[in-house]
């Protein structure tokens, strides 16, 4: 197996989110959604805030995204042009919520036309054909990335279709599927970049997909093709809530994708990365399946010291390969997941959780569903800077110390302490043995009502 690429391709109103019988027993037997304010009304799905110590995102002025939006400012889209103009400015402060009702296709123009990679590529230049042939390896080599008239091609049409496939969400801003209507966006990226109180709750996100990959000879030690567009991505912002969302290649799996000098042609990049001194994130009650890149923290080794704070808790992770997440330099607490390792539409478990650059992970009260075959010491993996602290992890049911299950078949050794506490965890369960069924019916797109 090739060496895996570690790179970045490219409060007065409260919602208090609790898990039933948590409070008296300390398990989860189901989920409940509890709308409170000071005046004792109820809140609904749109304006709800994030909850008191529910992870990092609850920290200081805690995530309250549209909450205060005026009327002006609630908008109910269900085009890709009236998502654009409903997000505004990412500049722009105001609070707003946006509901996007139905799926949303990224790949259209403003008339709502179907566009395709070849009218991305259509006045560049570009074609994979004449790509291909000016990269080969046997003749170009493999010390260098690609230069030239080809490349410079390539990178014209990816900007062409940035263009038209990324949402750039602002501050102050909750963008929230509207329940029943099968709510998401195909084939395109919300970008929070740079800004503070994001929430988005209620989405598929589904073949978010890069028509012109770049070939990196240098990448890992037989070389990959690195996409752009992550479904949902993280750069340098703030406080931010991913809540109830569905994470999924499908349609467009990578067993459809071709084979290019001995690599996959990878055409998706991660489904919700966390990078460039992101901090305070919480992500919770998502499922993550059909994928292989899954959640990037810390986009390389020298990312942000003293950002990078994530909570990843109560999500599925199902038909995944790897970074579940991979967290380089923050402090991370991964709490009460479900993570079923059984192969699925050709998506095969690398690893699960990957700390390295010595990133301080928690991995507390998690499930793991493992084949016969599976090896315990490729659940965890690290650079040997990296620590996994952390109790009730469960292994089929069966208490297991993971990170001495890595330890002990590899050379770079997890660190096994962590420096600091986690304190922002409410509705963490005290033992992981419900979750596969809990999770199964209170997880992804389609739950929030």
């Amino acid at each position: 197996m090739a060496t895996p690429s570690h790179r970045r391709s490219l409060r007065t109103r409260r919602t208090i989110v609790v898990t039933a019988a948590v409070a008296a027993a300390g398990v989860g037997a189901g989920y409940l959604v509890l709308n409170a304010n000071a005046a004792g009304t109820s809140v609904d799905l749109y304006h709800q805030t994030l909850a008191a110590k529910d992870g990092w995102a609850s920290s200081g002025t805690g995530t309250t995204g549209g909450a205060k939006a005026d009327a002006a400012h609630i908008f109910t889209v269900s085009t890709r042009a009236q998502l654009v103009k409903a997000l505004g400015s990412a500049s722009d402060t105001t609070p707003r919520i946006v509901k996007i009702k139905g799926t949303i296709d990224a790949n259209t123009d403003d008339s709502g036309k179907k566009l395709s990679c070849a009218d991305y590529s259509a006045g560049t230049g570009y074609s994979l054909s004449a790509y291909l042939k000016a990269f080969d390896p046997s003749a170009y080599g493999t010390s260098k990335l690609p230069s030239g008239t080809q490349e410079k091609a390539r990178a014209a049409a990816q900007v062409k279709q940035a263009k038209n496939i990324v949402f750039k969400v602002p501050a102050n801003t909750t963008v929230v599927g509207v329940p029943g209507t099968k709510a998401g966006i195909t084939g395109g990226m919300l970008q929070v970049q740079s800004v503070d109180n994001v929430i988005v709750r209620n989405l598929t996100f589904a073949a978010t997909q890069d028509c012109f990959p770049q070939w990196d000879p240098t990448d890992g030690d037989s070389g990959n093709w690195n996409s752009q567009y992550d479904a949902v991505t993280l750069r340098g912002a703030t406080h931010v809530w991913a809540d109830h969302n569905t994470f999924t290649d499908a349609p467009g799996l990578d067993t459809s994708d071709p084979t290019y000098y001995g690599r996959q042609y990878q055409i998706h990049d991660g489904d919700l990365d966390i990078t460039k001194g992101s901090d305070l994130v919480t992500v919770e009650r998502n499922q993550f399946t059909n994928h292989d890149k899954t959640m990037l923290i810390g986009s390389s080794d020298t990312d942000s010291v003293g950002k990078l704070r994530v909570s990843i808790h109560h999500n599925v992770w199902k038909g995944i390969v790897q970074r579940a997440p991979l967290a380089r330099i923050g402090q991370i607490h991964i709490y009460n997941n479900y993570y079923d390792t059984t192969a699925l539409n050709g998506y095969t478990l690398l690893y699960s959780v990957n700390s390295r650059a010595k990133a301080q992970v928690v991995a507390q009260n998690n499930y793991w569903k493992v084949s016969a075959s599976q090896k315990l010491g490729k659940l965890f993996s690290g650079d040997g800077t990296g620590s996994i602290a952390g109790s009730g992890n469960l292994v089929n049911g069966t208490a297991t110390d993971l990170v001495a299950a890595y330890n002990a078949a590899n050379s770079k050794k997890l660190k096994t302490t962590v420096n600091w506490t986690p304190t922002l965890t409410a509705g963490l369960e005290t033992s992981a043995k419900n979750l596969p069924t809990e999770l199964a019916t209170t997880t992804g797109a389609g739950v929030l009502k």
